[in-house]
């Protein structure tokens, strides 16, 4: 194990337990492989499964592995033709068994900060689906909220703007400026202090450097 994997682990090993303190589960994996397994491992046959735009997702292999399963009903909004079968997927996502995201930041407390354009990724965090299953690579770590906030307007946001071919400030300059452009997906701002049931949210850290 190298330092930086040492230090990963401890530091993991820190936030899981504030993350415990908050009613939520938390697991380190020190490779995507691995936390794509776990993620995986968390989930039964036959159920329903949705997730929230996520480059962590992709790039870990989660969402590729899930669209393989043919034993899971994928609730799978990028196969919608149109708004109104979009929409359906949305709402069917609050009733879905499993949701899987990533999450925009966390503190070493073990505070969930997400930004968020439409809002059903952070509406499904906080309410609906039985299980949300989050997996963050560790440059989502931050100190505090305030720091998270930051990371998200002008780490992550910019990025994902160009991704998606947003006519947005950040997307041109790579900083935010606060915007209230018509393109803006800086809409909601959600800060996760405490899961209300208890282990129904489930993060999992991972060592290595995933998503914006």
């Amino acid at each position: 194990m190298t330092v930086k994997e040492e230090y990963h682990s401890k530091l993991a090993q820190t936030i899981i337990q504030n993350l415990s303190k908050r009613q939520m589960e938390g697991f380190y994996c020190p490779t995507a492989k691995d936390a794509c397994e776990k993620a995986l491992s968390l989930i039964h046959p036959d159920s329903s499964v949705s997730f929230g735009g996520s480059m962590t997702l992709e790039e870990s292999g989660i969402l590729p592995a899930l669209r393989a399963r043919e034993d899971l009903h994928l609730i799978d909004r990028t196969k919608a033709g149109t708004p109104e079968e979009t929409r359906k997927c949305y709402l069917d996502a609050f009733d879905a068994d499993h949701y899987f995201m990533s999450t925009n930041a966390i503190t070493l407390d073990g505070e969930l900060i997400n930004i968020d354009g439409n809002g059903n990724r952070v509406a499904a965090l906080i309410y609906g689906p039985r299980q949300v299953i989050i997996v963050a690579g560790m440059n989502k770590v931050v100190t505090d909220i305030p720091s998270g906030v930051r990371r998200v307007r002008n780490s992550a946001t910019p990025p994902n703007c160009i991704r998606l071919n947003k006519n947005t400030p950040c997307a041109a300059t790579g900083t935010c400026s606060d915007c209230l452009s018509p393109d803006c997906i800086c809409n909601q701002i959600v800060i996760t202090r405490r899961s209300g049931s208890p282990d129904r949210i489930k993060v999992i850290l991972v060592g290595e450097e995933l998503g914006y």
